[in-house]
């Protein structure tokens, strides 16, 4: 009987470690003080080998893009655009028969915020996103973040 439970167990244990969604990007938040009231908010994407991310500037007919969305806060005002830096690949992909936008390893998205007042406060928000390597796509993936300034 000790058998027949444990084997039960053993199948229950790999088909739920078969079900886990694969996830090889991690996500690391933080906020830079620029000036009293300026802040420069570092969210780092660093993508495990094979795989890559998608800018934010990729077009339509092609894979997710990366998106910001931020929470509106009423103490908090957004200056431009979310801003990328690493090294941006451009190759044109046949499965999704468009020119694609992407980094491989590490990109660095930064986004200027001025906090209205002497106050502590926050940003938050959901990035969505989405990663792929020579044979496969995931699906797209949204998580939510929260940056203290």
């Amino acid at each position: 009987m000790k058998k027949i439970v444990f084997a039960f167990a053993l199948m229950f244990f790999f088909s739920y470690i078969h079900a886990q969604i694969k996830d090889p990007v991690s996500w690391k938040y933080e906020a830079v003080k620029k000036s009293g009231d300026t802040y420069e908010l570092v969210i780092t994407a660093t993508v495990e080998k094979p795989w890559h991310i998608y800018s934010q500037n990729t077009g339509a007919g092609g894979p997710v893009p990366t998106n910001f969305t931020f929470k509106k806060n009423p103490l908090v005002d957004f200056s431009g655009k979310t801003q990328e830096v690493g090294k941006l690949q451009k190759t044109y992909d046949n499965n999704f028969k468009t020119n694609v936008l992407y980094y491989s390893g590490q990109v660095v998205f930064k986004q200027l915020v001025k906090v209205k007042g002497n106050v502590k406060t926050n940003v938050s928000g959901v990035v969505e996103y989405m990663v792929c390597d020579d044979q496969q796509c995931l699906p797209p993936t949204k998580k939510s973040f929260e940056i203290k300034l």
